[in-house]
């Protein structure tokens, strides 16, 4: 199955798998494994990626709403697919753009979710849903018909609930105001802390489907980073001081995942929870620097750690066996560099994202054929786990993000 950013034994980005190829600008268009939608740019789609956002929603149907996460498939398992992960950043980043009242029907979308899942009622989302707009009884799970076994699957990913991407969904609530549903996203998170061992952190969440998914025992250095926003931010805007604690722990397990003699972040734990896993991430790198109090002064090392080693294409690869530029985690860097004051740094991360503009008006998650991350999937550890040059509602989110100057783990245009 496809399988959107699972990393066996190890902290890990909410993205996805797919084995062909968005379409550059200045490229012919090649297709693997599946069809790909063609077409020039259209001219509803605008010189930047707010304006793109923007567009999406306005061609959607009215009322909440998922946004499709790749919206060039056409079929399999991704064809359809709106993941948390990507319509939490868009959601974020159309705030970011002064588009709120689009931005909340993303939001919207999520609070129907938490409360007509087809068997969760505890506080959990899933890791994706059906794109489109959302209502009319339980909320629908993307999935494909498989000709070969004949019969309607699902990706076990897809299905379950991972800590991190919770987080994100908590981030974009609360950067719409919706606290009471925040809270029970927390209060659902809360019981994945970790409280037996010296590093804190909470554990990956859980993978399969219900009625008894899989338990996630690895801890991601990006996941707690998260965590450590979504609790700071919950408990600021509550005002309740029970979600301190819960980010203090979150916080334990990033600190403890830095290394002083590589001047970097380790990706995250093993299943033991203890074991790090030495991967080179470059989220993992930039996030704890745009969201943890002090991280840009604490961490500024892990700038120069990742200029070295991810540098590519004019931006930054995902980790150190990439050679092609990585449209999200370019974006990244460059709102942290904008939020740094480094204005020209940041323009030139900018212009690099903009040369990754897709035909369909959005951006491709990379500059080149496909970018190796280092990780196996969880779904089947024997295949590793890559980013293709295919148009990616994430890459969009991140490159507005950058454009407006927008930090996702503040809800403002600052660092924390």
């Amino acid at each position: 199955m496809v399988e959107h950013g699972a990393i066996i034994g190890a902290g890990f980005a909410k993205r996805e798998i797919l084995f062909f190829f968005c379409f550059h600008r200045r490229v012919a268009a090649i297709a693997l494994l599946f069809a790909v939608g063609s077409g020039s740019l259209p001219a509803s789609a605008a010189s930047n990626a707010c304006a793109y956002l923007a567009g999406l929603v306005e061609r959607a149907p009215p009322g909440p709403l998922f946004l499709v996460s790749y919206p060039t498939v056409e079929k399999g398992a991704l064809h359809g697919a709106a993941y948390l992960y990507d319509n939490a950043a868009a959601a974020i980043a159309l705030v970011g753009c002064g588009e709120r009242d689009k931005a909340r029907r993303i939001g919207q979308a999520i609070l129907y979710a938490l409360d007509h899942d087809r068997t969760w009622h505890d506080g959990r989302l899933r890791n994706a849903y059906l794109a489109g707009a959302v209502g009319e009884g339980p909320v629908k799970l993307p999935g494909w018909w498989d000709d070969g076994q004949r019969k309607w699957l699902e990706d076990r990913y897809q299905v379950g609930s991972d800590t991190g991407n919770m987080a994100w969904a908590m981030l974009a609530l609360l950067a719409l105001d919706e606290r009471d549903g925040a809270a029970r996203l927390g209060d659902w998170v809360a019981r994945w802390r970790d409280a037996a061992r010296d590093n804190g952190g909470f554990i990956g969440g859980t993978f399969g489907h219900e009625p008894s998914p899989e338990v996630r025992t690895w801890k991601s250095t990006e996941h707690n980073t998260d965590l450590v926003a979504a609790f700071t931010l919950l408990s600021e805007r509550t005002g309740a001081p029970r979600w301190r604690p819960m980010a203090a722990t979150a916080d334990r397990l990033v600190e403890t995942m830095w290394d002083r003699d590589c001047q970097c972040f380790s990706a995250g734990t093993a299943e033991d929870g203890v074991t790090r896993n030495p991967v080179l991430a470059l989220d993992a790198q930039i996030w704890p620097l745009l969201a943890l109090p002090d991280g840009a002064k604490t961490y500024r090392a892990a700038i120069a750690t990742a200029e070295r080693r991810l540098s590519a294409g004019g931006g930054f690869t995902y980790g150190e066996e990439g050679h092609d530029l990585w449209t999200e985690g370019t974006g990244q860097a460059a709102l942290l560099f904008a939020l740094l004051g480094e204005r020209d740094r940041a323009d030139g991360l900018i212009a690099a994202i903009e040369a990754q503009r897709a035909p369909d008006g959005g951006y491709c998650a990379t500059g080149g054929a496909e970018v190796p991350t280092g990780f196996a999937l969880d779904t089947d550890p024997t295949k590793p786990r890559l980013y293709f040059h295919l148009s990616h509602l994430g890459a969009a989110a991140w490159a507005a993000l950058a454009e407006q100057g927008f930090n996702p783990f503040t809800a403002a245009r600052s660092l924390r």
